[in-house]
Formats: structure tokens, C-alpha cells, sequence
């Protein structure tokens, strides 16, 4: 009879010890996940894009898309998410990156691969690449996927298309709003500089004066408030015909 009972209850276990658990073994450290709670998705204490879905005490091992995180804190049911909305903390391990043209991940967003060409950069989504342009005067910043000033990206090899603080003089016109076509106050607007066709200043929050320069080839236009072809803006046209001793 012992034995009967024996034979029944460890199938019972064996399968219990199953549902709850999962185990990884990528690496010579062995891990087991168990479900903390019967249902609801968990991190991998050790690597940002995998994860563990529970349901019902079944644990299944999961790993978000290539590129992307899984974020605990995420109210979405998908809860993977871009880099920079993670902190990842001790789980720096991530999957083998799939590249993709000119994705080095299928997912997230990515400095141009020329390092200095800091106004443009790619959203890959699935290895997809969409070209983007930071407005003029901003560089792409990587740990957080927006566009900054450059001296707080602090990217290197830009050359003169750094954003700078000033030391010409130049002070944002006071108590004179900026509007643009609709009437709206411009928060950050810009002005064009009185001798320099590819240079403008930038006025962060209409008082702190800020230089800008547009692309080799490009020139300030200031009724659209960004940079544009030479033959686009009156004055500037025969800008880059000009020897360049004499631009300054």
C-alpha cells in the first residue's frame, strides 16, 4: 500500500514544482524562476529584456522584442518598453542584438551612424528604420531618445554644429513675445544672426541667448524658424559662393 501512495503523490509534485516554476540555463549560473504570485508578469533578476508571464501558477519564459526592456512599473498589459523609460538596475544582461540595416536593434531609437551628424537619427521599429531630424540648433541624445541642447548631450566629434552658450554680446529681445503663424507664442524662439546666414540665436524660454548654426550648405530662415536652402531666404542666397574669409 505504501508504495501505491508512493507512486501517486510524486507525479503530483513533480507536476506542481512544474507549473511554478521555470528555469534558464544560457549561462554556467543556473536559475530557477517561481512565481511570486499565481498571475501577473515578473523580471528576470538578471537580464533587462527578459521576463515571466504566471497564470494560473503556470510560468512561461518570455523575452520582449529585440531593442526593447520589460518594464515592471508599466501599467500596459505589453510591458516591454524602450531603453530609456527602464531602469534596469542589476539586470544588465539583454538578449543577442538582431541588426537590421541600419538598426543595430530592431527596436529603439539611434544616433546616426556618422558620429558627426548629431541632428539626425533613426526610430527602428521591428528593423524598420524612419529617419528623424532633431529642430535646428538640437542634437539627439541617446539615454533619453529626445532632442537637446548639444552641450547637454555632450556629443563628441559635431564640430561646428555645436549649440553654444554666447559670449558675442547677443541678449534676447525683451518684453517681445515671438509669435508664429497662428498667433501662438513661440516658447523658444529664434533670430537670425545680422552678419552670419548659416548662424541664429536661440532664446530657451524667450530670456537665456543660445547660437545655433545650420548645416554646410543650409541657412537660417527665419519666417519658417528653422534652417533652409540659401535660395529660400532673401539676402543669403549667393551665401556659399562667397569665399569664406569673407562669410564672418
Amino acid at each position: 500500500m505504501s508504495n501505491r501512495v508512493l507512486v501517486v503523490i510524486f507525479p503530483l509534485v513533480l507536476t506542481v514544482a512544474l507549473l511554478c516554476s521555470a528555469a534558464t540555463d544560457d549561462s554556467d549560473d543556473y536559475f530557477e524562476f517561481t512565481c511570486p504570485k499565481p498571475d501577473g508578469q515578473f523580471e528576470d533578476p538578471f537580464q533587462c529584456d527578459r521576463y515571466y508571464e504566471c497564470n494560473d501558477g503556470r510560468v512561461s519564459e518570455k523575452l520582449c522584442p529585440d531593442g526593447l526592456v520589460f518594464n515592471p512599473d508599466s501599467k500596459l498589459v505589453n510591458k516591454c518598453d524602450q531603453v530609456f523609460n527602464v531602469n534596469c538596475g542589476n539586470r544588465k544582461e539583454l538578449q543577442p542584438p538582431r541588426p537590421v540595416g541600419g538598426c543595430p536593434r530592431q527596436n529603439g531609437f539611434f544616433p546616426h551612424p556618422d558620429p558627426s551628424i548629431c541632428n539626425i537619427f533613426y526610430n527602428c521599429v521591428n528593423g524598420r528604420e524612419l529617419e528623424m531630424t532633431c529642430v535646428a540648433g538640437l542634437h539627439f541624445n541617446q539615454p533619453t531618445g529626445t532632442c537637446v541642447w548639444p552641450d547637454m548631450a555632450n556629443r563628441q566629434g559635431c564640430g561646428s554644429n555645436a549649440n553654444k552658450k554666447l559670449n558675442d554680446g547677443f541678449q534676447c529681445p525683451k518684453n517681445a513675445a515671438k509669435m508664429d503663424k497662428n498667433g501662438q507664442a513661440i516658447t523658444h524662439p529664434n533670430y537670425p544672426h545680422p552678419e552670419d546666414c548659416q548662424r541664429f540665436y536661440i532664446c530657451l524660454n524667450g530670456i537665456e541667448p543660445r547660437q545655433g548654426t545650420c548645416d554646410d550648405g543650409m541657412a537660417y530662415n527665419e519666417d519658417l524658424q528653422r534652417c533652409d536652402d540659401p535660395e529660400n531666404v532673401p539676402g543669403c542666397e549667393d551665401w556659399y559662393s562667397l569665399p569664406e574669409t569673407d562669410r564672418n
